[in-house]
């Protein structure tokens, strides 16, 4: 049970009220980059071929076109890490001597219209001796591969190893080892809007202010302000309404420096909106990985012990500010997920290739080793002849606080409970029951279980673990009761449509006793915002949600000390409600509005005890804390065509407390929709040559509408005590669990034919080339 400040009546937080920021979405009032007009546009020159050194770039004549000759200058992105045997590389904003990847930019074109750019952009010059390139990780590990960068020998960018103290011994001692190859292919976050720029010269500061789709624009400014040398003053960013961003706007993207030098150059307002295709071969791709892992086990089929090699194909370069080791470090550091395993060896390799640089996507490496641990408790479930859920019962954790292998400590949770609250909702038995009939007319339904946690709102601490030279983690968050009564709140998160807006109004609005519609928050203006961290990994209602709650317990502590003064009445039997200070057991009252004007316009009444107006800051930089959930999907797989239709899906979640029902629910329904597209879908194919056959959204395929069935959500709030506002995160843990969940489903309905996939997605091809391969072994 947990308790509030006295005097404050949870009013707000736990109810489902519509969403604040969408009547300006919803009636065509949202503010767009695209949407701001420029005198020049621009439009980049991408290469063509995978590898290869640069002979020439010509321009059309009398056409504006920006080489890398041209920015000298300009520095190179360089994320760094400061362990795991990090190389630094650099990536030039524009293709300096030779060309990593098919999209990398190379010129840049700048014309009076996105046409005449784009028809310039056509008439572009450029030779390319081409070399022999490599795209799978796989391949550039292997001896004699192409060296794409002299910095990381053997293409090998960081390394990260753990082994267990005890780890040989207690191996040794398994009953039975269970080992798996899975392979996650290669994904594309593929936001509604693509990314877009749009920087604009102010002659009269010399400012340039850049209007971009970033979920970091603090960071954007000083990693753009360092680039080209400039002061970071003379920089401001804006985040407007962002069409979704699920990690791949978390990134420096080398046409924003590219925008900002220009706008600098010309002192006038430039423009770039990004196209599919260019999303799709170069807007960041995510979760190309290949893991072995081995499971021990002991005779009662309690694992004891894992063993992971996860090679991670982090793209051409390393993504900023989060290094590449983003992905390989987190799956080496979470890989025993919920379960009760203290011995554990692992290798985590980035490796570097001539494809499209990596940066992370929604649940980052948490799907691709959900998937994979998931499918080997259901491997090892099939080697002991035993129920699925019941070698998860097994090994699941149960006593908290629990200290993972990695020294990862998690907090309370409900790994069991969700469990069997999951299994009670889809009744196993009846399901077993309608498999069993629908297999005998030649129908094929499976069921698969997907149980994990989510590492979420964790500070600074969590990062640093990793030695980033640039360590993100705290937030802020500034306060204000103006003269007229009504609150803004300025944040260093950037949401872009997380309903933080909604959320932190309800928290304050229950702190200080006020509605939430009176309450603004404002938020993406580097001009306007205290510096932060942005919007990512589960964190903004964690921590600038703590940060708000801080914030806000200061403003309620100075408005019941001036109540207190100008009621003649003792602090303790001061009650804030409904815009109002009241004196408890009478009815004596002030107004909200009346104390904050008086806190500006008659301060000498309080005689120097209270200072002036009332703005009050928070911070907070929390270790973190672990939701959980299980997730369940029911499939009907069709064996003649391999296509998969998801019948049912159902998720029992633990997000602690829940500041808004409606808007928990919707994160985790996208998320789902989200993890069925990467596991029967999504992927980003490259041929032999390094050339993307999947360029438009015909042949890279996200979910729609017919895919997603009918979601069915359960909850248990176990409130954090890693966490002020008891909340944990869940704006990944949709996209986390549905992979594996489908995955297993598939495996089960395929039990008869003896076939295993263990890859994502599933594809009809690759289904029906496992039953193929099956018949033609027979």
């Amino acid at each position: 049970m947990t308790t509030h400040t006295k005097g404050t009546g949870l009013k707000w937080v736990g109810r489902a009220i519509r969403r604040l920021e969408d009547p300006a979405l919803i009636t065509g009032q949202g503010r767009f980059t695209a949407d701001l007009p420029a005198v020049h546009r621009v439009r980049f020159v991408r290469s063509s071929v995978a590898a290869g050194k640069i002979k020439k770039i010509a321009a059309p004549q009398d056409a504006m076109v920006i080489t890398a000759a041209d920015l000298r200058a300009v520095k190179k992105i360089t994320p760094m890490l400061h362990k795991f045997n990090y190389k630094p590389v650099g990536q030039p904003v524009l293709g300096e001597g030779v060309v990593r990847f098919v999209g990398e930019p190379l010129a840049a074109v700048v014309a009076a219209s996105e046409a005449a750019a784009e028809d310039i952009a056509d008439l572009v010059d450029i030779t390319i001796d081409e070399t022999a390139p490599v795209i799978d990780a796989r391949d550039a590990l292997a001896p004699g591969a192409p060296q794409i960068h002299a910095e990381a020998p053997g293409n090998v960018i960081l390394e990260g190893k753990f082994k267990s103290p005890e780890f040989d011994t207690v191996w040794k001692t398994a009953a039975k080892i269970i080992k798996l190859e899975a392979r996650s292919h290669r994904q594309n976050a593929t936001p509604m809007e693509a990314r877009a720029g749009h920087a604009a010269y102010d002659a009269a500061s010399g400012r340039v202010t850049l209007t971009c789709t970033t979920q970091m624009p603090h960071v954007m400014r000083t990693a753009i302000a360092d680039m080209l040398d400039m002061r970071e003053a003379d920089l401001r960013v804006i985040a407007p309404d962002v069409g979704g961003g699920f990690g791949q706007k978390i990134s420096l993207c080398a046409e924003y420096v590219v925008l900002v030098w220009l706008a600098r150059k010309l002192k006038s307002s430039v423009a770039w909106t990004e196209d599919r295709r260019e999303n799709l071969i170069a807007g960041f791709h995510s979760r190309d990985q290949y893991i072995a892992l081995e499971g021990a086990f002991d005779k009662d089929a309690k694992l004891l012990a894992l063993r992971a090699d996860i090679a991670t194909n982090i793209g051409a370069y390393s993504c900023f500010p989060t290094t590449c080791g983003v992905e390989p470090l987190m799956a080496m550091a979470e890989m025993p997920g919920p379960y009760d395993v203290k011995q554990y060896e692992c290798l985590a390799r980035g490796v570097i290739t001539n494809t499209c640089t990596m940066a992370p996507y929604r649940g980052v490496s948490r799907p691709v080793i959900t998937f994979t641990l998931e499918r080997l408790m259901d491997k090892a479930a099939s080697a002991f002849k035993i129920d699925p859920i019941d070698i998860r019962r097994r090994s699941l954790i149960g006593k908290f606080p629990y200290t993972s292998a990695m020294g990862l400590v998690y907090d309370e949770a409900t790994y069991k409970e969700t469990l069997e609250m999951a299994v009670k909702a889809i009744d196993v038995p009846a399901f077993r029951a309608r498999q069993k009939a629908a297999r005998t007319k030649g129908r094929h339904l499976g069921i698969g279980f997907a149980t994990f946690s989510e590492r979420t709102g964790y500070g600074s601490p969590a990062f640093a673990a990793r030695g980033m030279e640039i360590t993100p983690g705290w937030e802020t968050v500034i306060l204000t009761v103006d003269p007229s009564g009504f609150v803004e709140v300025r944040i260093g998160s950037s949401p872009h449509g997380q309903g933080l807006r909604t959320t932190l109004a309800q928290i304050i609005a229950d702190e200080i006793g006020v509605t939430p519609d009176i309450i603004k928050v404002v938020h993406g203006d580097t001009d306007t915002s205290p510096y932060g961290w942005g919007t990512f990994a589960s964190r903004s209602l964690v921590i600038s949600g703590g940060a708000t709650l801080i914030a806000a317990q200061k403003v309620r502590a100075k408005l019941i000390k001036i109540a207190s003064h100008m009621l003649e009445a003792a602090p303790g039997d001061i009650v804030l409600a409904d815009g109002a200070a009241k004196v408890a057991g009478t009815d004596r009252s002030i107004s909200i509005a009346k104390m904050a004007r008086e806190a500006y316009t008659q301060t000498h009444r309080f005689k120097g005890e209270i200072e002036p107006g009332m703005t009050e800051t928070g911070t907070y930089d929390p270790p973190g804390t672990f939701s959980n959930a299980c997730h369940v999907a029911i499939v009907e797989v069709d064996v003649e065509t391999g296509h998969v239709t998801v019948e049912k899906f159902l998720v029992a979640e633990d997000a602690g407390r829940i500041i808004n029902p409606m808007i928990a629910d919707g994160q985790v329904h996208g998320g789902i929709a989200q993890g069925i597209g990467n596991a029967l879908l999504e992927e980003i194919i490259y041929d032999e040559s390094g050339g993307i056959l999947t360029a438009n959204l015909a042949d890279y395929m996200p979910p729609t509408a017919h895919e997603i069935p009918d979601i069915e959500l359960h909850h248990i709030e176990t409130p954090s005590a890693n966490s002020i506002t008891k909340a944990k995160g869940l704006g990944e843990g949709g996209c986390i669990g549905a992979p594996a969940a489908v995955i297993n489903a598939i495996n089960d309905a395929l039990t008869p034919f003896g076939v295993a996939i263990d890859e994502i997605p599933a594809t009809p091809q690759r289904i029906r080339a496992a039953l193929r391969a099956k018949e033609q072994a027979a």
